[in-house]
């Protein structure tokens, strides 16, 4: 049995509770806007998940794992049914948690994901990552020159260095877990299973991402028989902080605000 970790965590607000995910090598911080927007009408935490941001660094990193620390989250602030938004890696954990506890979910928001697994994708930002000597860089201009030469897309680089924290020592250090991360890196890009959950959930797509293809659709359908999917038309896999507004809109539309 996996020993649930104490999750950071940040929230705003009044209502109902919201709880909030972020994907791969995120952190809560990339949502705080969107959820002071989202307080007017619920109590929304955004979280830390293991390996990531704040959070505990611990073994393993898996979906049930990820399940677990949300329950105990929940269970530890009082909160015994909540709707959930997860984006990415954060979508796969609250799928995770609707098959496992789905009288504690009241409506699901999966963003850019689906419950399958995904061919490997992240293989060149690791080498990157691992190429940043943290012992010996001098500045943070000094790991985005080794990152850009590794990934040359400045919007990934920028949104890896706010990971980029300095020790008291003066050295550097990642935030997230990079050995853990790598090692379970199957785990994260697997599929989520478990018995179908019946409450509405919603799926969002990118337009122009392939997160979610055609081929995904009757296994959504399956597992979650009371969803919709909604897509973003030309935006990526990072559509809520593409268009905020829209992402907004399609959220506000599907949950209850009382």
């Amino acid at each position: 049995m996996t020993v649930p970790v104490a999750l950071n965590y940040k929230s705003f607000g009044q209502g109902p509770p919201l709880i909030i995910l972020h994907g791969l090598f995120g952190m809560l911080d990339n949502w705080q806007t969107l959820a002071r927007r989202l307080a007017d009408d619920y109590t929304v935490y955004i979280v830390d998940q293991r390996n990531h941001g704040r959070s505990p660094h611990a073994e393993p990193h898996d979906y049930p794992a990820l399940a677990e620390d949300l329950r105990h989250f929940m269970e530890s602030h009082w909160i015994y049914r909540a709707h959930l938004l997860g984006h990415s890696m954060g979508g796969k954990t609250v799928m995770q948690f609707a098959f496992e506890y789905p009288d504690m979910v009241d409506h699901l928001v999966v963003a850019d994901i689906a419950p399958a697994g995904y061919p490997r994708r992240h293989d060149f930002i690791f080498e990157a990552l691992f190429a940043v000597p943290l012992d010996r860089i001098e500045n943070r201009r000094e790991a985005e020159r080794i990152l850009m030469g590794h990934i040359g897309v400045p919007a990934i680089v920028r949104f890896l260095l706010k990971n980029l924290a300095r020790q008291p020592d003066g050295t550097f250090r990642w935030k997230f877990n990079l050995p853990v991360l790598y090692k379970y890196y199957d785990a994260i890009i697997g599929p989520v299973e478990g018995e179908p959950f019946e409450g509405p959930a919603l799926f969002i797509k990118g337009g122009a991402s392939d997160h979610i293809t055609e081929a995904h659709l009757p296994q959504i359908e399956k597992l979650f028989p009371n969803s919709r999917l909604e897509v973003m038309e030309g935006v990526g896999h990072w559509l809520h902080a593409e268009h905020p507004d829209q992402f907004l809109r399609l959220v506000r539309g599907f949950l209850p605000k009382g």
